[in-house]
């Protein structure tokens, strides 16, 4: 299956739900945002969010500081 991350694509081995991709690629999934084609996908409906070929999906991790 085939995806978008970040504007990169990306192959995956089988179908993932967003949360195995988040946990995959995020070091940190605390504070992270989760886009998938346009629309934000609430952390607690990550596991449930299957991603199909094609998707495109933006994360973004928020960094404190001063």
């Amino acid at each position: 299956m085939k995806i978008t991350l970040n504007g990169q694509p990306k192959q995956l081995h089988t179908t993932a739900s967003l949360k195995t991709v988040i946990e995959q690629f995020c070091k940190d999934t605390h504070h992270v945002i989760a886009e998938v084609n346009g629309d934000i996908i609430k952390r607690p409906s990550w596991e449930q969010k299957t991603l199909a070929d094609g998707d495109t999906i933006e994360l973004v991790n928020f960094v404190g500081g001063g």
